[in-house]
């Protein structure tokens, strides 16, 4: 007998299910999440080589007409001369704008960049040498490229480009560490949760010094998309 039978005493078609898998991270029904709230406009699944069909995906989703704390900055930088057209988007409040400004948008804007010759494809030369960051994937559709938007990380797009450069410069406000108010020990850690997801599994690392701790990330929710960690020991763990 399920759970929502054995609440009930019959069938019903409502789904009290807590983890819908239809909406943990890497679902393709993430793709369908984006509402544009538009009737004349298709969000689009993945990135386009146009910039400018990119920056318009990029203005409804976010309703940048009326959202005040959304940053879309366009701008442009040269390789041998030739210049490219960019533009970033990023959660003022979210986001670190001392990195954004110091490690991505000075390196493009203001140092010259030369090679021997200009490759049709420039995504590895913009990865691999014009984005000193220690944390930048490639990713090209536009449900990943929110949530991450949404998550802190700012998103680099280059003309002639079809994947965008998802970049880590997280730096939200959040509460400290501190002792635990409610479940007092005299023995043992004085260290309780806090509401940052990453702050928690640093401390589960730093307790459980072991290589086998595993942290797995999923999100649940069909809305929020809230980030959950799974924790668990690979070598003691049924899976």
């Amino acid at each position: 007998m399920s759970f929502k039978d054995w609440i009930f005493g019959k069938e019903t078609s409502d789904d009290f299910s807590i983890v819908d898998s239809n909406y943990v991270s890497g679902s393709s029904a993430n793709a369908e999440l984006i509402d544009t709230s538009s009737d004349s406009f298709t969000v689009p699944k993945k990135l386009d080589k146009d910039l400018n069909k990119n920056l318009e995906v990029m203005k409804v989703i976010y309703n940048t007409e009326i959202n005040s704390d959304i940053v879309l900055r366009p701008f442009s930088f040269k390789i041998n001369n030739k210049s490219f057209s960019a533009f970033i988007v990023y959660i003022d409040g979210l986001s670190d704008s001392d990195l954004i400004n110091n490690f991505l948008l000075k390196p493009l804007m203001i140092e010259k960049h030369y090679v021997n010759a200009i490759p049709d494809d420039i995504t590895d030369y913009v990865y691999n040498f014009l984005i000193p960051q220690n944390s930048v994937k490639l990713i090209n559709k536009f449900n990943k490229i929110a949530s991450s938007i949404n998550s802190g990380n700012c998103v680099l797009f280059i003309n002639t480009i079809d994947e965008a450069f998802d970049i880590d410069v997280k730096n939200f406000k959040q509460r400290s560490v501190d002792t635990p108010s409610n479940e007092t020990v005299i023995m043992g850690p004085q260290e309780a949760f806090v509401e940052n997801i990453r702050t928690n599994t640093s401390l589960l690392r730093r307790i459980v010094n072991n290589e086998n701790l595993v942290i797995e990330n999923i999100e649940i929710g069909k809305i929020s998309r809230t980030r959950c960690a799974l924790c668990y020991m690979h070598n003691l763990t049924n899976r």
